[in-house]
């Protein structure tokens, strides 16, 4: 495709369901997926009136009841405050209690989903919560930009909410910061106000559809394009793009051509397919192997058919830097988390090998998903870490 950046929303069948798949397309390649059953509402984001069921002081944490026997896993290091729905004649979190929680990680595996008291109220440029009330800006700008957002953003602090300023102010004005604001200073009043007059297990704030959430996380200097192929799609996308985005409203298209369909024109179905796969074929005949595991997943990088003339420690230096372009973008399309190693091809030279983590690390500097490089150990391995909120994509597809 022509455009740098399209983002895709259709109905697509996968392994004989209906999914509804949402793909981010950048310069003609998918860089995201996400992969959902039709009609499935994720708990993240959600607001809940939970009640306390157990507390386990050994390991600092308590479980949470959000609805019928849905259980949440709540830390209690990390929530100092919590959002008592009414008054308590006793201080200490008790079995009982009533809080406030947003769902804040997806159930993953055998564990629960976490629920914190920190309630997060994104926006495209900022990010409003409730128990970290000091003004915070993204470490992904550079220096002179963090300074700009800095001085028009502290004004903007109050004593109910602290305040994020996300990768995506960058070059954003000081009336569109004012006016998002806005919008979610109401937000966040209104759902406190209701949560404290809710009963037990209601839910206080739904979180727009996962695909619709996933437009205010877009780079806005790279997406062009919102196309999707489905009337109903089309009208929720629309309605949110009205109420949070509108500024963006007018990039929705509705595709209506019968053919090429849209999944044809992209090669969506194509994309989904590889992204599976364990096999990831490099341009220089090189390839990946990714293997995700219980605990960790690990790449394997392999020469494979490069035919490289020059010298070996340069072919190995080019292959393991296209691997790394290609491990970025593999991350984030198949929504890889927690533990990464990736075993390149061993290189001697020092200079080399720091040359390869530099060109790693302003990859990975691309990923909306916190994402840390932590180093090269003595093996050779290189360690990263991605920080774990949804399903990866094969979980998405193969876990009902």
């Amino acid at each position: 495709m022509e455009e740098q950046g399209t983002y895709l929303v259709t109905r697509l069948l996968v392994r004989g369901k209906e999914r509804i798949v949402s793909a981010f397309y950048e310069n003609g390649r998918a860089s995201e997926l996400s992969c959902m059953s039709s009609g499935e509402q994720t708990l993240l984001g959600n607001i809940y009136v939970g009640k306390v069921k157990n507390i386990l002081s050994n390991i600092s944490a308590a479980f949470i009841e959000i609805a019928g026997g849905v259980l949440c896993y709540y830390s209690l290091a990390e929530n100092k405050a919590p959002l008592y729905t009414s008054e308590k004649k006793k201080p200490g979190l008790m079995p009982g209690d009533e809080l406030l929680v947003q769902v804040s990680r997806e159930a993953v595996k055998t564990k629960a989903p976490t629920v914190t008291c920190n309630l997060n109220f994104a926006g495209k440029y900022l990010v409003l919560t409730t128990q970290n009330k000091s003004l915070g800006i993204s470490s992904k700008l550079d220096q002179a930009e963090r300074q700009r957002l800095r001085q028009i953003a502290e004004p903007f602090l109050q004593e109910d909410f602290g305040i994020i300023v996300r990768t995506n102010a960058a070059g954003a004005g000081e009336e569109e910061l004012r006016e998002e604001l806005a919008r979610l200073t109401a937000l966040v009043r209104r759902t406190l106000e209701t949560g404290r007059n809710q009963t037990c297990f209601s839910l206080v704030y739904r979180e727009p559809s996962a695909y619709a959430a996933r437009i205010r996380s877009l780079p806005k200097n790279r997406f062009t394009r919102i196309v999707t192929d489905d009337a109903g799609i089309y009208d929720e996308l629309d309605a949110y793009l009205k109420a949070h985005q509108p500024e963006d409203r007018k990039k929705l298209q509705l595709y209506e051509q019968e053919a090429p369909s849209l999944n044809s024109l992209y090669g969506l179905a194509g994309a989904l397919e590889d992204a599976l796969r364990e096999r990831v074929w490099l341009k220089s005949g090189g390839y990946l192997v990714i293997q995700p595991t219980e605990a960790l997943t690990v790449i394997d990088v392999n020469t494979g058919k490069y035919q490289g003339r020059k010298k070996q420690q340069d072919t190995f230096l080019k292959i393991n830097k296209e691997a790394a372009a290609e491990i970025s973008r593999q991350l984030r399309l198949r929504n890889l988390s927690g533990i990464i190693i990736a075993d390149f091809i061993d290189m001697e030279a020092q200079e080399d090998q720091k040359a390869l983590m530099d060109y790693l690390a302003s990859e990975l500097k691309h990923d909306p998903v916190k994402t840390t490089l932590v180093d090269m150990t003595a093996l050779g391995l290189v360690e990263i870490t991605r920080k774990k909120t949804q399903k990866s994509l094969s979980e998405q597809v193969y876990s009902d």
